[in-house]
């Protein structure tokens, strides 16, 4: 079992019991460790202990959240944010042509590669405009597969670029201090737009479907909203995990429920520690 599988099934154990609130020894056992050797591995996996990430991952902690959407409302206006994170890394969104949406990328080259992230193994790909595509792959030959079905007449390589790094720095490095990233994105206007708007969801804070319809002027647009952030093709980038229901569930999620609890606590722990 990797680090990630101890701790997505520890996640899973949590999200499943958080009304129990178990204690440490509880959810090390369904991971095989020890309390000892689990709060280790939790802590440098998350920055704050297995209690603190159960309190992040409740219903009542997103609940919280929303309470403060004036605050988040404000920083939707702005598209900047007091705690200065991934949204103000000037991110770029630059939309593919009409052409090159409706030819499959006929005139696209596109470099992959594949990586390790805190949420598991991932496929990311490049044009020379900036990332196409980033999802998660636990089986990395399917994952390639739904990236050619995308692109089904560009050009692939398996290679590691500068852009692929930069992207994947965000893991790893201080947000503020990262190279710009570039998006290269195949999307309808629609999808452009909700997209743009996931980019200012400050770190550790969510959003839900009518908010993101609101911001984009159009209210009545839930359920469109919805669709769109499942349409997402490049997944931590472009924060669809931050999106939950109004009731603060935090809803289903295309790489996994599991994982988007897990994302959320990482973010609310690593906010938290740099407040």
């Amino acid at each position: 079992m990797t680090d990630f599988e101890r701790i997505q099934k520890a996640i899973e154990f949590i999200h499943t019991h958080f009304q129990q609130q178990p204690d440490l020894d509880e959810i090390a056992k369904e991971v095989y460790l020890s309390p000892f050797h689990f709060q280790r591995l939790f802590k440098d996996w998350a920055g704050v202990s297995p209690k603190k990430f159960l309190q992040y991952t409740s219903l009542q902690h997103a609940k919280k959240l929303l309470e403060h959407h004036t605050v988040t409302d404000t920083a939707y206006e702005t598209g900047l944010s007091g705690s200065g994170r991934l949204h103000d890394l000037f991110i770029n969104i630059e939309g593919m042509t009409p052409g090159e949406y409706k030819n499959g990328g006929e005139q696209l080259h596109i470099n992959y590669s594949f990586a390790e992230s805190p949420f598991g193994n991932i496929i990311v790909a490049s044009t020379a405009k900036g990332v196409c595509h980033l999802a998660f792959a636990d089986d990395e030959q399917f994952a390639l597969q739904q990236l050619q079905a995308q692109f089904p007449k560009a050009k692939f390589k398996q290679v590691v670029d500068t852009i692929q790094q930069n992207a994947l720095f965000i893991f790893t490095q201080d947000w503020k201090n990262l190279s710009q990233i570039k998006l290269h994105l195949k999307g309808t206007p629609f999808q452009l737009k909700v997209w743009e708007a996931l980019l200012k969801i400050p770190m550790g804070d969510v959003s839900t479907y009518s908010l993101i319809a609101n911001h984009i002027n159009n209210p009545k647009a839930s359920r469109a909203v919805g669709s769109a952030v499942g349409d997402n093709p490049v997944a931590f980038l472009i924060p669809c995990h931050r999106v939950i229901r109004s009731t603060g569930a935090f809803g289903q999620y295309h790489w996994g429920s599991i994982r988007k609890t897990a994302m959320i606590g990482w973010e609310a722990a690593k906010a938290n520690l740099e407040e």
